[in-house]
């Protein structure tokens, strides 16, 4: 079988100020090497989704890696990127399994990721007919980054929670984090979330923290934890948690154009064209995922960051990084090991990341240039940090609203009737 790629030059070396496109590959023990360094780009945020939410770990790895090979299958090999677990995804998903009088909370969570997954397809759908131009109308700058920096900041209490359950674990944590992000260079200084968890929980188990026992129990090799998505005309409840979820598919979608547009600049004008590809591709990874018991995906800025890094830009070495995703996620005594990660821990990490997510939404104001002078950009962005941060609910029979699809409503609503008032006044 003759394999898609081209070998550049020597397949050993690139010049300075060259690329290896994405249809184009080293040799294999470069590309090999270049996928396990992917799939070690991925892996400490990939891994951190399932343990804050209470998902599987090996299942969320082994869906990320076969939903970064349909990925690759459905761009055409076009668009090097790898789907992990999106974060956006943690405070509904969290919200789901904290809820009391249904019967199958993990099965509602996963009913709104299939749900969310099948919304993205369908905008793929859309993106590859008519372009992306309506998304830019509907999102500006200023509601894309309130929408992505309130659902960091709404999640702060369970950040708190978890550090409060073992403050000194959790600050070695914190601190080898922030000191990992400045001390290390290359791979190591993108990796400082990873970093900062196995210092922690080295930590942690010195305090005897740790039950080791599930890992010695659990086998090498065997099939990750299945869990069916709710059927919800079984379980009229499972409707009420969509409004949570809706949102992230705003999320997702800016994530994966912004991402998009960040590779098509780094290699090929021609990669927007797969924009719409790349929608659907993420939407159906998402679907199955959560039709089986993984976590939503979304495409990885950390592996962007590797790749800018290297200016090695090959599909090739995607598909190594979701075929070892896979064979991880086909090791029980792996997800085991993930499991023992105790609270402290991730009270220590989550502090930063869930900052970080919020901080990312004030970058896309700043990359942005969004004049806050201008009280239509005032109003949107606080009102809608303000109901996301408090967390404000509304119910309506049996649908709940939570403070992030408050929030996002509210930017978005806020925005377009005050901008429409502002036209129609002359008062801009």
């Amino acid at each position: 079988m003759t394999l898609p790629w081209t070998l550049h030059g020597d397949g050993k070396n690139v010049d300075p100020g060259e690329v290896v496109a994405p249809g184009e590959r080293l040799s294999w023990p470069r590309t090999i090497g270049l996928g396990a360094q992917h799939v070690v780009a991925m892996f400490g945020a990939t891994f951190l989704v399932p343990i804050l939410t209470g998902f599987p770990p090996a299942t969320t790895l082994f869906f990320s890696g076969l939903g970064t090979i349909l990925f690759l299958v459905i761009t055409k090999n076009r668009v090097p990127s790898y789907l992990g677990s999106s974060f956006a995804f943690i405070a509904p998903i969290s919200a789901a399994m904290g809820a009391k009088g249904i019967a199958d909370p993990m099965g509602a969570a996963l009913f709104g990721i299939v749900v969310m997954g099948v919304l993205l397809a369908l905008v793929g759908v859309l993106v590859q007919w008519v372009g992306t131009r309506w998304i830019d109308v509907l999102m500006p700058p200023v509601v894309a980054g309130a929408i992505v920096a309130l659902i960091g900041f709404n999640l702060a209490p369970a950040a708190k929670n978890n550090f409060m359950a073992a403050p000194l674990t959790a600050l070695i944590t914190l601190l080898a984090v922030i000191i990992a992000s400045v001390a290390f260079r290359g791979i190591l200084g993108r990796m400082s979330i990873l970093v900062g968890v196995v210092i922690g929980y080295l930590a942690a188990a010195i305090q005897g923290e740790i039950d080791f026992a599930r890992i010695e129990e659990a086998a090498w090799v065997g099939l990750p934890t299945f869990h069916l998505a709710a059927n919800p005309f079984a379980d009229a409840a499972v409707w009420g948690f969509l409004p949570a979820f809706l949102p992230v598919v705003l999320v997702l979608i800016a994530e994966n154009v912004g991402h998009i547009k960040g590779v098509a600049q780094m290699t090929d004008p021609s990669v927007n064209k797969s924009t719409g590809r790349a929608l659907f591709a993420d939407g159906l990874a998402t679907t199955v995922a959560g039709f089986f018991g993984g976590s939503g995906t979304t495409t990885y800025g950390e592996n962007i960051g590797v790749m800018a890094a290297t200016r090695i830009y090959s599909t090739a070495a995607y598909w190594v990084a979701g075929i070892v995703a896979v064979l991880l996620g086909l090791s029980p005594k792996f997800g085991e090991v993930i499991n023992t990660i105790p609270a402290g821990v991730l009270g220590g990490v989550t502090t930063a990341l869930y900052g970080l997510i919020g901080i990312i939404g004030v970058k896309i104001w700043l990359d942005n240039k969004v004049d806050f002078s201008k009280p239509v950009n005032q109003f949107t962005a606080a009102t809608a940090l303000i109901i996301g941060i408090a967390d404000f609910t509304f119910a309506i029979g049996g649908v709940s609203f939570n403070g992030i699809a408050l929030g996002t409503i509210a930017a978005i609503v806020i925005y377009h009737l005050m901008n429409g008032i502002a036209k129609a006044r002359g008062t801009s």
